[in-house]
């Protein structure tokens, strides 16, 4: 079975719940107008579209190499990542104009109190939520998927955001509405921090960031008996393979195979350094 059917296999299954945690949440803040409840829900709803764009995506990003992608297609796991990062601003920017609205008094308040029922329903969707910030990071470290993790650290922002609502609830019970406002502000902060760190795990991907420090890849290289200097060394990373390149002196003296038996052990040394990674050596006489 392929990785990528591990990973649409996965993906499904979180649709499913955030499917469910969704039309739960939209119930409940149709029903009371508790806008951080709206806000939870909308959060939920961008995650299954979140999901859509992850099942589209994951069967490009594990195709094999081919003639115009040489190195593979697993970048466009990373650009999933960052269409994650795109929802997320658009449900954060929501929540803080909706929620400065409600507090000043110009936007919408709460017009029923919520019942306990109402406030026991979001529980239960807290409950799948983190049973889904559980299995999908369990998935994605299992699998080494980018979208996975990121869409798993999205979750557990939905974790917080989802404890807010109830909290939001209860004080609505008891009569607190204009603090709905405020915490929905708190909500979106919560959004903006979970984007950033998902731009911080994608950007460096898509930018071809250096995956291990030259003078490491050197030390390993170097140490391989008959190699004389190691230079022009490069690295890069994917979600899920990584990649170097360096360039070896030999001695003039050694034969055409004696040259080729030292990049093998060159190539062998530096892929174990990288954790399996892909390595290309160029063999230079001194």
């Amino acid at each position: 079975m392929s990785i990528s059917h591990d990973i649409r296999r996965t993906l499904i299954v979180v649709l499913a719940l955030n499917a469910l945690v969704t039309l739960m949440k939209i119930y409940v803040g149709v029903h009371t107008q508790t806008l951080t409840v709206v806000g939870a829900a909308l959060e939920s709803g961008l995650d299954m579209m979140n999901n859509v764009i992850a099942l589209t995506l994951v069967g490009i990003a594990h195709r094999a190499p081919d003639e115009e992608h040489p190195y593979g297609h697993a970048k466009f796991e990373t650009l999933g990542a960052l269409a994650v990062v795109g929802f997320l601003s658009i449900s954060c920017f929501e929540l803080l104009r909706r929620g400065a609205d409600a507090l000043v008094g110009g936007g919408p308040s709460a017009v029923h109190r919520a019942s306990f029922s109402d406030i026991g329903i979001v529980a239960v969707t807290l409950a799948i939520n983190a049973f889904v910030v559980w299995y999908e990071g369990k998935r994605g470290r299992e699998l080494k998927s980018a979208l996975l993790t990121a869409d798993a650290a999205h979750t557990q922002s939905d974790i917080l955001v989802t404890l807010l609502a109830i909290v939001s609830l209860w004080l609505s019970s008891r009569g607190a509405m204009r603090v709905d406002g405020a915490l929905a502000i708190v909500v979106g902060l919560i959004i903006a921090y979970t984007g950033y760190q998902i731009l911080r795990m994608s950007i460096p991907v898509l930018v071809d960031e250096r995956a291990v420090e030259a003078a490491q890849i050197r030390t390993v290289a170097e140490a391989v008996p008959g190699v004389l200097s190691v230079r022009n060394i490069r690295s890069r990373a994917t979600a899920t393979h990584s990649f170097a390149e360096v360039t070896i002196s030999v001695s003039g003296l050694s034969s055409v195979a004696e040259a080729h038996e030292l990049a093998d052990a060159v190539e062998d040394a530096v892929s174990k350094r990288l954790g399996g990674g892909q390595v290309t050596v160029h063999v230079e006489p001194a």
